[in-house]
Formats: structure tokens, C-alpha cells, sequence
């Protein structure tokens, strides 16, 4: 009953924090809080299991529309227990790091974003393909919400933008899913969308195309270039917890995609397009860098990083070793805290000043030491400094890489110098130099509440990168099956 709890309680506490809209705001807050922590406490209990057959620590299964098929079937591995345990981790951190920014229509606001989680933690659990597609779904509603009612200037274009690639996009991928139950029925007279009753499914010259529209749809949402475009317009206008929500979770359940459902469902297929798909890896991993130098907004050179960062998730999955495999699940886990964390500190400075404005900011350290030693550590943990997390993953994927193409690992190598450059120039022009005439003269540094969410994200972005050990082995019987043969 944990798997069914997980992604019933956010629901329920939503929907408890919308009715409690007429009390009081904090009544909401507190709600949506209180429903993450409980959350969170259910699912560090999975983590002392011993792993099964095929490393799953704890499998259910229920009918729903057992003419068609179709199951409630639900099911934890290490892979999946990481990720899930980040959604509940950075979800309490951006009810926190909301607190005092949504001020109207508090109520709806967490309805919005626990249904998100509840999304996207259904996503890491599903193992039927049509209960995975509802989750899919069921995520990008409330997100689209989220950033076209509390975001910011342009947040409708945005939204709609958002909404209209990803469902796009998933469309095309359950036109795909409904293919290959097609071909399992025609080969085997049984309609099922079981996950695993599906693995091994021989669909012959029809599994390339059918393997594309799962690639496209998780390339979108990583996201991968030329699909990105959606990405810097979200980042940019939505509200800080929109933001971290969607750098840290949402993008990831792209990369999770890749591995649970694309890669092990047509292994030939993608191995015969993994050339191609690690060299849109690495284009990304130099085009997301270059492309956060021509910024001024400082949200929306945060988005491109991610479009760098991620091309790693993208070129660690098809090159398929053990060691990439191993990158790819920090750098998922590594990239949320520290994107995640950048996003807040971009939304406390706006609070402050009023805008994202690069030219208009400089000299903030004299009078705001905590936030400018907490930004240097997250620009460092995103230039890949040793001691931080975020180098650890990096360099596992690039060594992984290594084994399968020399020339694609040497371009995406190169890119980290870049990822350097930007990440020391946002804490050049927000910290040091000549203090601009904006903002409150009162202008304060980071409160209680501020530093103990970022401290969090501090302690561990540094407690993986000194010890990532205890991550990966919860992960390696998980990845073991996922690898690319």
C-alpha cells in the first residue's frame, strides 16, 4: 500500500490545501507541507529493502480495465526510489521557498503544485504504459497552471507554449505505446499494456518508428535540442517554485523515460540510433553554454545551463555502460539541487529588486554575505567543482562515454570549460563590482526560512559529492537491467 500512498496523499493534500483557502493562507502552506513530509517518511522507508528479481524493491498490481488489458500496476526500484525521493524533497523545499512570494489564491496555488508531484511521482512508479501515459498527463495540467496564473510578464504565451510541445509530444507517444500493444497482441493473442509482459516484444521493422515517438516525447521534456524551445519562455516566467519544480523534476521524468521505457523496450533500435543520440547529447551540452552567455535575464540564463547540463542525461543513456548509467542517475539527482537552488536565489532577488535584470545588479555581497556564499557554492557545483556532486555524475558519464565514441566525449568535454566561464560571470555581475540605485533600502540578506531551504540543497549536493557511494549502490541492480546491450 506504500507505492498507492505515495501518489494518493499528494493528491489528498491538494485538494486539503484548496478547501482550506478560506481560513487562512497559512492553513494551505502548512497542509502542503505536512502532506510532502508524510510523503517523504513513506518513502525513505523503502530504502532499508533488500532489492528482488529484476532489482525491484516492492511491486503491486490491481485490475482496472482488465478487458483492454489495462492494470494498476505499480512498482519501486532504486532507480525510481531516487527520484521519487527527490520529488518529495524538492517539493517541500519550493512550498517553503514560496512562502511569502504567492500571496493570492494560496489555496489553488498548492492544489496546482502537489497535483504536479502527485504526476510525477505516478510517472516513477507506473508499470503499466496506459497508467504511465495518465501520469504523464496528469503533470502537465497543473504545471501549465502553475505558470500561467502565478508566473510572471509573459506567463500565458508561456504556458500555452509548454502545453502545446509536451502534449504534442505525448500524443506522439501514445500512438506509439498502442503500436506496441498492437504488435504484442498480433504475436501473442493477449492485450496487455504491462510494462513487463511487454519487455522483449520482437516488433520487427516497426520498431524503429515506434521507439521515435517515445524519444521525441522524453526529448522534449529533458529537453533535448531542437525541442528545447519550450524550456528558457517556462523557466523564465514562472514563479520560483514552477521553476525549481521544473528544472528539478519535471525534466527528469525525460531522462527517466529514455531509460525505463525506451531504451529496454526497443534495445535494438536504440542501439542502432545511439550514435546519433549522443551526438545530440554533447551539440546540446555546447549550445545550452553558448547560448547562456547572450543572456541578460538571469532565469533565463539559468534555463539554458540546464539545457547543458541535461545533455549529459542524454548522452550517458545511449552510451549505455555501467559507469554512464551511474552519471546519468547523479546528474539527474545533482542537477535538480543545484538548478533547483539557483532558481530560488533568482526568485529571492526579484523579490528584492524587482527584476532578473543581469545589468542592473552587482555589489549585493557587502550586504548580503549568506546569499553570496551560498550562490558561489551552487556556481561552482554547477562548473562541475570536485567535492560537489554535480562533478561526480559528470565525470561518470564522460567516462562511460569514452568507451563508445572518443571524438563525441572530446566535444562534450570541452563544453565544461564553458559551464566555468558562465558559472563564475553570475556571481561576477550579481555579487561584486558597483551596487546599481534599485531595490529597497532596506535591502536584507537571506531570512531564516531562506537559508535553511538552501542550506539543505548545500549539505546535500556536498554529502553526494564526497559520498556518492551509498546513491549509486542503491541504483546499480536498477541500472544493471537497464543497460544498452
Amino acid at each position: 500500500m506504500i507505492l498507492v500512498a505515495l501518489f494518493l496523499v499528494p493528491l489528498v493534500g491538494g485538494l486539503l490545501a484548496w478547501l482550506a483557502r478560506d481560513r487562512h493562507a497559512l492553513f494551505s502552506r502548512w497542509i502542503s507541507l505536512a502532506a510532502l513530509a508524510i510523503d517523504l517518511v513513506l518513502a525513505l522507508r523503502l530504502w532499508g529493502r533488500d532489492a528482488g528479481e529484476g532489482g525491484w524493491i516492492a511491486l503491486a498490481s490491481w485490475e482496472w480495465i482488465p478487458r483492454l488489458g489495462i492494470g494498476l500496476r505499480l512498482g519501486v526500484d532504486g532507480l525510481s526510489l531516487i527520484l521519487v525521493s527527490l520529488t518529495l524533497f524538492l517539493g517541500i523545499l519550493s512550498v517553503a521557498a514560496s512562502w511569502t512570494e504567492i500571496s493570492r489564491r494560496v489555496g489553488f496555488f498548492h492544489f496546482n503544485l502537489l497535483w504536479t508531484l502527485a504526476g510525477v511521482i505516478g510517472v516513477f512508479l507506473a508499470l503499466d504504459l496506459f497508467l504511465f501515459y495518465f501520469f504523464w498527463e496528469l503533470m502537465l495540467v497543473p504545471m501549465a497552471f502553475l505558470i500561467g496564473i502565478w508566473g510572471h510578464e509573459n506567463r500565458r504565451y508561456a504556458a500555452i507554449k509548454f502545453f502545446l510541445f509536451t502534449q504534442a509530444s505525448g500524443l506522439l507517444m501514445l500512438v506509439s505505446i498502442l503500436g506496441l500493444v498492437v504488435v504484442h497482441w498480433r504475436r501473442t493473442e493477449i492485450l496487455t499494456f504491462d510494462y513487463l509482459a511487454l519487455l522483449g516484444t520482437t516488433a520487427g521493422t516497426a520498431q524503429l518508428w515506434l521507439l521515435l515517438g517515445f524519444v521525441v516525447a522524453f526529448a522534449v521534456k529533458l529537453p533535448a535540442v531542437p525541442f528545447h524551445t519550450w524550456l528558457p519562455d517556462a523557466h523564465t516566467e514562472a514563479p520560483t517554485a514552477g521553476s525549481v519544480i521544473l528544472a528539478g523534476l519535471l525534466l527528469k521524468t525525460g531522462g527517466y523515460g529514455l531509460l525505463r521505457f525506451a531504451v529496454p523496450l526497443f534495445p535494438e533500435a536504440a542501439r542502432q540510433i545511439a550514435p546519433w543520440a549522443m551526438a545530440i547529447g554533447a551539440v546540446g551540452i555546447v549550445y545550452g553554454a553558448v547560448l547562456a552567455f547572450a543572456q541578460t535575464d538571469l532565469k533565463r540564463l539559468i534555463a539554458y545551463t540546464s539545457v547543458s547540463h541535461l545533455g549529459f542525461v542524454l548522452l550517458g543513456i545511449f552510451a549505455g555502460g555501467a559507469l554512464a548509467l551511474q552519471g546519468v542517475t547523479l546528474q539527474m539527482v545533482c542537477h535538480g539541487l543545484s538548478t533547483g537552488a539557483l532558481f530560488i536565489l533568482a526568485g529571492v532577488l526579484q523579490e528584492r529588486l524587482g527584476t532578473r535584470d543581469l545589468r542592473q545588479m552587482g555589489g549585493f555581497w557587502a550586504v548580503a554575505p549568506r546569499m553570496g556564499a551560498l550562490a558561489m557554492l551552487f556556481a561552482m557545483a554547477s562548473l562541475g567543482l570536485p567535492g560537489l556532486g554535480n562533478f561526480v555524475a559528470e565525470l561518470l558519464v564522460l567516462l562511460g562515454s569514452f568507451a563508445a565514441s572518443v571524438s563525441i566525449t572530446a566535444v562534450a568535454t570541452a563544453a565544461l570549460v564553458l559551464a566555468t566561464v558562465y558559472s563564475l560571470w553570475i556571481v561576477q555581475r550579481v555579487f561584486h563590482g558597483p551596487r546599481p540605485q534599485i531595490g529597497s533600502p532596506t535591502w536584507s540578506d537571506l531570512s531564516p526560512r531562506e537559508t535553511l531551504t538552501l542550506a539543505a540543497m548545500a549539505v546535500a549536493l556536498v554529502w553526494l559529492g564526497l559520498f556518492p557511494q551509498p546513491v549509486i549502490d542503491v541504483a546499480a541492480p536498477a541500472l544493471a537491467a537497464l543497460e544498452l546491450p
